[in-house]
């Protein structure tokens, strides 16, 4: 495992999705060269050697415990024109919906793709697959962002989220304190990862339970918002809707005959950001009947960072979590 020198210097940008954080970690920002061929090579290679640079840029003081990061990397799809590696307060992440937002507006406005108007797409390779963002360009800034996820399916009636009604833990979405929520989806996760066993048709590094999703319950198709709040890796909490946590929830409702194809339904994050979202068409994935959703939000900048290593600091160069 390698350590963090004190000749290090990485610049970033910062963002946020619908209150949730996004530190964009630019392949040329000064982060440590990868190896590997592919994406998930790479993945695994930093989570083996690089992950102090994780803990670096997540964790105090730089970050905070709900921090969020993407770097990016060289894709090895030829369709794609960016990579994206998530990471976290816990490690590395699949997919990451609120990321992808943001980065759409980040590849159009530092001009990793040709800008097209109204709308120019963006092609993100995510661990879990390629997905396709569409940025509206009015020919001189760029808005808002919608995005066609990986398939979404159904597993052993449950998903790689956890879905859980707040009223059926004896919580409440609108009364309940957030940590209350949290530490109860936290349980379910714990007690889930226990004994249900996932599979993913692609690869072995896809297939583990990522967190629970805790709703109001409110699944049948309607024109009224839905909350939810989604509590991942180790116990963070999602402040956005969770881009990835609403197409399991679409996926969800279709699959269960709640939802039919563009039937469009809004959620609602524990921040009081707004995502929204519908089944575009269904497809097959493996021996999965799937469903390709269209998340659709906005990203925003915030600032941009650069971040340094004094040699003898032994606490802030390491990072730490209080928790």
């Amino acid at each position: 495992m390698e350590t963090v020198s004190a000749s290090t210097k990485i610049s970033t940008t910062e963002m946020h999705t619908g209150g949730e954080p996004l530190r964009v970690i630019d392949k040329d920002s000064g982060f440590p060269p990868i190896k590997g061929n592919t994406l998930l090579e790479k993945r695994r290679y930093i989570k083996e050697h690089l992950d102090c640079y994780r803990k670096l840029l997540m964790f105090e003081p730089r970050g905070h415990y709900d921090m969020y990061g993407v770097l990016l990397v060289s894709p090895d799809m030829n369709d794609a024109d960016i990579g994206a590696i998530f990471m976290h307060n816990e490690g590395y992440s699949t997919m990451c919906g609120h990321a992808v937002i943001a980065l759409g507006r980040y590849a159009v406005d530092k001009g990793l793709v040709k800008k097209t108007c109204p709308e120019t797409k963006v092609n993100i390779q995510c661990p879990c697959g390629l997905v396709e963002a569409y940025v509206s360009f009015d020919g001189t800034k760029s808005s808002a962002v919608r995005f066609h996820s990986v398939p979404g399916f159904l597993f052993a009636s449950g998903a790689f989220y956890a879905l859980v009604p707040a009223k059926s833990l004896g919580l409440d979405m609108k009364t309940s304190k957030v940590k209350d929520l949290q530490e109860a989806a936290a349980a379910v996760t714990a007690s889930l990862k226990k004994s249900l066993k996932l599979e993913h048709p692609d690869s072995a590094d896809l297939a583990f339970l990522y967190g629970t999703i805790v709703t109001d319950g409110k699944d049948l198709y309607s024109e009224e918002i839905t909350d939810n709040i989604c509590v991942f890796a180790d116990e963070e909490v999602d402040r956005s809707p969770c881009g990835s946590g609403v197409t399991a929830r679409i996926a969800q409702q279709y699959h269960r005959n709640l939802i039919q194809v563009n039937q469009t339904r809004t959620f609602r994050g524990p921040a009081g950001g707004i995502f929204q979202a519908k089944v575009v068409k269904q497809v097959q994935y493996g021996q999965h009947k799937s469903v390709i959703v269209e998340v659709s939000g906005n990203g925003y900048y915030t600032g941009t960072s650069t971040f340094t290593v004094e040699e003898d600091d032994k606490i802030g160069g390491a990072g730490f979590l209080l928790k």
